[in-house]
């Protein structure tokens, strides 16, 4: 069989043969894996910046990007459930499309997920130093930064990295438990913002409603503003959801406990970002607020309450380790799963005596860290971007070829019309690709070029598959 064309079947690995993963997690934990993931500082930041490209409308703009990754999650969903192994959406390319596609979803997830954990490490990083320098410590700004952003190394940046990779080694669902905690504090300093805003909602900061449409127009000043616009933008705040399903090996109940996390955590992360939205609008008009790097904050100091402003900020700090934890524990499983395929050096995929992958977990925390201590990521971090919509592409793809080639498989959840869902996953995806920059993409074709390359070297004839 040509390499490019052999499929991994969709039998679990051996058990007990010392690359094989616990299951510890139930779905309470897998929910709070995605919306750590999610809920990042992007609801700080974001509702201003969406509100400012469509106006009290960017309601319905949170609606159209969360419908979007709700068509993706439902086919993650039944492939998680019919197949729950570690790997995500290559393990699904792998089984459904064949070999040299799932490496091509596979070396896209490495760049996506270590790409985010290096640039939220580095704006942990900023908020540390202001906090720093408040709290009076003379630090040089030689260590705050990278060489370029004018400094030497990112020393904070490195810290909380390496923190959340020992975190990660304790074991699974002890780390799982912490972000569960860190997840609650969120959740309650959003909760908090609500409920101070409510007695300011003000119904005439609605009108007009959509100021800008709801196309994706350009203006005078070359920026597109409307409603699919901004859904444009808030679609990349929220993916995430997918490292739910590098648990899936390690989930008790996959069937029922997968399904619940992935698709319960998208519905209450968009529920969270219209209502939070909702509130910002009512209590200040979107023109005033969308000016603001810290609109949240900056509504609540406007309402008369600087020191709840301060923790909703400080909630900020908060969230951003658990989206570092979140996505390194998915770019760990994704190395171990290709690792264990042979696709990768297997002494990669060995796992410890505490159940976790602990060499990948040490690789992912160092290159993560190196990149996010030195390297420049304005444009690189696009390209996280770029490698989701791939992935959620082959998923919605693998989905529906494992419908047509194995319709009478055992399938735990079911995409409902998956013959809608499947090509509405597809499209929209497609479209959110034309979006992006073209050096975005121009660097992610490189970036593949160069896994294709390796692959060659290595994966096609060391491939397990290969040896077999």
């Amino acid at each position: 069989m040509s390499f490019v064309t052999r499929r991994k079947s969709m039998e679990p690995p051996a058990a007990h043969d010392g690359h094989s993963l616990i299951p510890t997690l139930g779905w309470p934990h897998l929910v709070a894996l995605g919306v750590g993931a999610i809920i990042g500082t992007g609801i700080y930041t974001l509702t201003g910046v969406a509100a400012g490209l469509a106006g009290p409308a960017v309601i319905l703009s949170f609606a159209m990007a969360g419908a979007v990754c709700a068509f993706a999650a439902l086919c993650y969903a039944e492939m998680s459930t019919m197949m729950p192994q570690a790997g995500s959406a290559y393990t699904y390319s792998y089984v459904g499309m064949g070999e040299l596609a799932a490496w091509i979803v596979g070396w896209s997830l490495i760049l996506e997920y270590t790409v985010v954990c290096s640039t939220v490490a580095v704006g942990w990083s900023g908020y540390a130093g202001g906090l720093m320098q408040q709290a009076g410590w003379s630090v040089p700004q030689a260590l705050l930064a990278g060489p370029h952003a004018g400094g030497i190394i990112n020393v904070p940046a490195i810290f909380i990295t390496l923190v959340v990779s020992a975190l990660l080694l304790v074991g699974t669902r002890e780390s799982a438990t912490v972000n569960f905690i860190l997840v609650i504090v969120k959740i309650v300093a959003l909760a908090a913002f609500v409920a101070l805003t409510i007695p300011a909602f003000d119904a005439a900061h609605f009108e007009p409603f959509a100021p800008f449409g709801f196309g994706a127009t350009m203006d005078a000043d070359g920026v597109k503003r409307g409603v699919a616009a901004a859904a444009g933008i808030i679609f990349f705040a929220f993916y995430g959801f997918d490292a739910i399903s590098t648990a899936a090996e390690e989930t008790k109940n996959p069937g029922r406990d997968l399904t619940i996390g992935i698709i319960g955590s998208m519905f209450a992360c968009t529920a969270i970002y219209m209502i939070v939205a909702a509130a910002a609008l009512g209590a200040s008009p979107f023109d005033v607020f969308s000016k603001s790097p810290e609109p949240l904050a900056y509504i609540l100091r406007g309402l008369g309450h600087p020191q709840v402003a301060a923790v909703v900020a400080g909630a900020a700090v908060v969230a951003l380790p658990t989206v570092i934890m979140v996505f390194m524990f998915g770019q760990s499983r994704i190395f171990f799963a290709m690792a264990r395929d042979g696709l990768l050096p297997r002494r990669l995929s060995k796992v410890g005596a505490r159940g976790v992958p602990a060499p990948v977990i040490i690789l992912t925390g160092v290159v993560a860290a190196t990149i996010a201590g030195f390297l420049p990521l304005d444009e690189i971090a696009a390209l996280a971007n770029a490698g989701t919509l791939l992935a959620f592409i082959a998923t919605a793809i693998a989905m529906m070829l494992m419908r047509r080639r194995a319709p009478d498989l055992p399938r735990p959840f079911r995409t409902p019309l998956w013959w809608f869902v499947g090509p509405a996953a597809v499209a929209g995806c497609l479209y959110l690709f034309t979006t992006l920059p073209v050096s975005t993409l121009v660097n992610f074709l490189i970036w593949n070029a160069i896994g294709v390359v390796a692959y060659l070297a290595y994966g096609r004839v060391k491939s397990r598959l290969a040896t077999a």
